[in-house]
């Protein structure tokens, strides 16, 4: 998949935001993928900068284009339901709508949970206590 291509996520009725992934590298900075969501004129970019413990695109077990982790989870930012976690935990806290640059690394594990709560089902009614 091409990290240059647009795409967008629709949110609800009145909010659509175009968004892109590209991996980055040079200048004496450490690799990096940037997850850049497009609303209203406004462009936020989701830096996650390889660094200890710490991996974006090539950079690590695992590690594709648009994939960041850690040494326990990982991420595909090129996934729109990955995307759309980082737009709601971002509105969350307050950062969205933003014209400028957010590290990634801020929301990565309130994302990675609120992602596994989601994939985790729920005991159907009248199911048996656990373990």
């Amino acid at each position: 998949m091409s990290g240059r291509r647009h795409r967008t996520l629709v949110v609800d009725e009145t909010t659509v935001y175009g968004w892109t992934v590209r991996h980055r590298h040079g200048d004496g900075q450490p690799c990096r993928e940037i997850l850049t969501l497009h609303r209203d004129g406004l462009r936020t970019r989701i830096v996650f900068r390889d660094g200890e413990g710490r991996y974006s695109g090539g950079g690590g077990y695992g590690a594709h284009s648009g994939g960041v982790g850690d040494r326990r989870h990982h991420l595909n930012l090129h996934e729109p339901g990955v995307v759309r976690a980082f737009v709601d935990e971002a509105v969350r806290r307050g950062l969205l709508p933003l014209d400028g640059e957010l590290d990634g690394w801020e929301l990565f594990t309130a994302v990675v949970l609120s992602r596994a709560a989601g994939a985790t089902p729920e005991a159907p009614p009248g199911s048996p206590p656990g373990p």
